[in-house]
């Protein structure tokens, strides 16, 4: 409830729904999605703020140039100091000579940013939010599956529910078994582990498929505190 001008007003809590399908590509049900979750007020600032951090901290920064003092070379005098007419040189090593040091090169230089563990929960829900209002979360029920890979049967599940651009597939558990068999040969296609999902996949892909129950997973693994 919230107080405005004397009065009390009721606050609204939309419910989140996502579409369920079956591996005919077909939808007649929908879920429910954490409100906590998928709900959220989407912050563009700190979404920006964990991707310009993540993408930094994948920077390895080891990018490195030898100078004059470093190459290893001969330290004999190129030629005579006088009577050839050209300019003074003592060291084969110098800059301007092929094979020596380089000018202002790159050093090793660490990259890395942090950001504590309440930005990044955040960042993802903010992430996961508006991907939810834009109608691009979904649910893949996968329960009756074949223990067979079938790429082709994902294949036209996938092109039965309009699924287009690059798709993130969210499981329970990423594990050698006929669903991620059948999945990992599609073309534009990540499949990632619910408790390791982060807001730069999100944002990186266009449609987000959770297989099964790994909402609920998704949910117990970052609300359990």
């Amino acid at each position: 409830m919230v107080k405005e001008e004397g009065k009390l007003k009721e606050k609204k809590i939309l419910t989140i729904k996502a579409p369920i399908f079956t591996i005919d590509g077909t939808s007649s049900s929908t879920e429910n999605l954490p409100h906590e979750i998928f709900g959220q007020e989407v912050n563009t600032q700190l979404i920006a703020h964990y991707v310009r951090v993540y993408l930094n901290n994948q920077r390895q920064g080891n990018a490195s140039a030898k100078t004059r003092t470093e190459v290893v070379g001969t330290t004999k005098k190129v030629y005579r100091q006088k009577g050839t007419g050209r300019a003074r040189h003592g060291s084969a090593k110098a800059n301007l000579f092929r094979g020596g040091g380089v000018t202002f090169g790159p050093l090793p230089k660490d990259f890395s940013m942090s950001i504590n563990k309440k930005q990044k929960k955040q960042a993802l829900f903010s992430s996961l939010s508006q991907k939810a209002t834009e109608s691009m979360i979904k649910i893949f029920d996968l329960k009756g599956f074949s223990p067979t890979p079938k790429t082709a049967l994902m294949a036209h599940a996938f092109k039965t529910m309009k699924v287009t651009g690059k798709i993130l597939v969210v499981m329970t558990k990423v594990e050698e078994n006929a669903v991620v068999k059948s999945l990992r040969n599609i073309v534009n296609l990540d499949i990632i582990q619910a408790s390791t999902l982060n807001a730069y996949e999100v944002l990186n892909h266009r449609e987000i498929l959770f297989v099964d129950d790994a909402a609920s997973e998704l949910a117990i693994h970052f609300l359990k505190e």
